[in-house]
């Protein structure tokens, strides 16, 4: 049986290949996560107001990403299911305070847009909201997953 040398340890390979599974899952779940959430808020929006509509998407979709990236993109991690979407939740009122203020702001100049064109404004920002939820989860709950 060949050993691994010290300078091409357990440590190293793993690591790599562990961020580099990360950015995949990411990449899937962040596209699957933006497309689904400007299509509900597409669809909320043909009866709710814009408000309501990105909440009630941005709370669906951030469940399913959060455990999606739990059970996909950081799966060695010990984090608990509850500390998990505890920590989603505090990047949820961020989220809503960032797309809600785009879509408020695009109906301020833009009073009869479309739903259509609200979720085209949108769509930056659920991709910038699914950006900064990667990262801060990654950092900050999933940091250590061999405890």
């Amino acid at each position: 049986m060949r050993r691994l040398s010290p300078r091409r340890g357990a440590s190293t390979r793993p690591g790599r290949a562990a961020l580099t599974r990360e950015v995949f899952w990411f990449v899937v779940i962040g596209v699957a996560s933006t497309v689904a959430q400007a299509l509900l808020y597409w669809v909320l929006r043909h009866w709710s107001p814009p408000v309501l509509a990105n909440f009630a998407s941005l709370l669906v979709v951030t469940v399913l990403n959060t455990e999606a990236n739990r059970r996909l993109t950081f799966r060695e991690s010990v984090v608990r299911v509850l500390q998990a979407h505890l920590a989603a939740g505090g990047l949820f009122v961020l989220a809503y305070l960032v797309t809600s203020g785009a879509v408020l702001l695009f109906r301020h100049y833009r009073p009869a847009a479309s739903p259509a064109a609200e979720t085209l404004v949108l769509v930056p920002s659920f991709a910038l909201v699914t950006v900064v939820r990667f990262t801060v989860l990654r950092m900050v709950v999933f940091r250590d997953r061999h405890r």
